[in-house]
């Protein structure tokens, strides 16, 4: 989340800074005594194996010194070796001085400097797409000031056979903001959603949630041409599995809110119209979505509000729309934060928690990959320091963040 604009943290009472409101969360006053959620396992018994954290840490090329905030990522296999991506920057909050690193290693431990991409603006969201033999690294482009989200498109670079990497080229997605990048069964997919300015500008004008393929990497058009959004409404960030029968299962975050409330929307599709979305309201937020399948279970990695319920619509009406908004984001910033683990109830259409990754603070922009074994996988994530205080989210955009690799296991029960 970006710092909400002055006016609207005026309107409920706030000072000019929204970051230092009334009632703004500190290391001293945070509370974590919410109940655990019930855990609801699916086929599997999952266990986090082993957890260790990358940036900052040793065996990171020179070229690639961490700031404070480290955060947005990605990770992909590609020709033998793994390739790591993030945003580094003074905060969480949008700055000329960003910068995206690209290292990759054999073993992910020792990494090799592969490139440093910057455009005196901020750059967020790297994704992959390892497809055909070929490495691309998709960046969405936003402006300089911390008090606005200001998406500007989306560009792109190649890594080429040489081991170079091609300038930044813009694909031609005025506005959007890329969320995911994958290859399903040799089909290349990218979720982008656009209109994503009206999130914090509270005027209740709508977002699409677009669904997009490609035939070259770089010229991306709806997978459907008949229709070119999936979702109209208020969600945002948005990611999908695919079934073994190529059904689909998504989460959409719906931050700005829609006819059926906050927090998110549980979707799914059928294999022979997957870009015919049919969705339900969650009053959770899952923000930053990963989806993964894995044995049958379509997963969920996903930021978790730490609080009695977990949820950010809190069913409080009376308000009209734009106050009610911020009413929710004030709250939210308020609360801590985890990194967790849940699985799509596949005949409930609805998403069930499984189990926290160890974080805190601001936290989770997972990404996956394959583990050493059948049963692992690899998961990236940032969070604030693991071994520190439990803050509020709002307190953990101000602070150091820090990237993490967990190793979970699936174990068939």
């Amino acid at each position: 989340m970006r710092r909400l604009l002055p006016a609207f943290a005026l309107l409920l009472g706030c000072t000019s800074d929204p970051l230092v409101s009334q009632g703004d969360a500190s290391t001293s006053d945070v509370s974590t005594d919410a109940p655990w959620p019930v855990s609801e396992p699916g086929r599997h018994a999952v266990t986090v194996l082993e957890t260790r954290q990358v940036i900052p840490g040793e065996g990171l090329p020179p070229e690639t010194p961490a700031g404070n905030s480290n955060n947005n990522l990605d990770v992909a296999r590609h020709d033998g070796r793994i390739y790591l991506a993030w945003r580094t920057a003074p905060d969480h909050f949008a700055s000329s001085e960003t910068r995206l690193f690209v290292v990759s290693s054999a073993d992910e431990r020792s990494w090799r400097y592969e490139t440093r991409l910057s455009l005196d603006r901020d750059l967020r969201e790297p994704r992959f797409l390892a497809w055909n033999g070929r490495l691309l690294l998709y960046v969405s482009r936003l402006g300089t000031d911390p008090m606005r989200f200001e998406p500007q498109g989306v560009s792109v670079s190649e890594r080429l056979p040489d081991g170079s990497w091609t300038a930044l080229e813009d694909i031609r997605l005025p506005g959007a903001v890329a969320w995911r990048t994958r290859v399903e069964r040799g089909t290349p997919y990218m979720l982008a959603y656009r209109g994503g300015e009206n999130i914090y500008l509270f005027n209740n004008l709508p977002l699409d949630v677009d669904l997009l393929t490609t035939a070259d990497g770089r010229a991306w058009t709806p997978l459907d041409p008949a229709m070119r959004a999936v979702y109209h409404g208020g969600g945002s960030e948005a990611d999908f599995a695919l079934g073994d029968d190529g059904a689909l299962f998504a989460v959409i975050r719906n931050e700005a809110g829609d006819d059926t409330g906050w927090g998110s929307l549980v979707c799914r599709a059928d294999a022979n119209a997957l870009s015919r979305w049919r969705c339900r309201n969650d009053p959770k937020k899952y923000d930053s979505p990963l989806m993964f399948w894995h044995d049958g279970e379509a997963y969920l990695v996903a930021r978790r509000n730490v609080t009695a319920d977990g949820a950010y619509d809190g069913q409080r009406r009376g308000l009209n729309r734009t106050a009610q908004s911020v009413q929710y984001q004030l709250a939210y910033g308020n609360t801590p934060k985890r990194c967790a683990l849940w699985r799509y109830v596949q005949f409930e259409d609805r998403v069930a928690w499984v189990l926290d990754l160890p974080s805190r603070g601001d936290t989770c922009f997972p990404a996956v990959i394959a583990g050493a074994n059948p049963d692992e996988r690899v998961i990236y994530d940032y969070s604030s320091p693991i071994d520190g205080d439990d803050v509020s989210w709002r307190v953990g955009q101000r602070g150091p963040t820090r990237i993490y690799r967990h190793v979970l296991r699936f174990a068939r029960r």
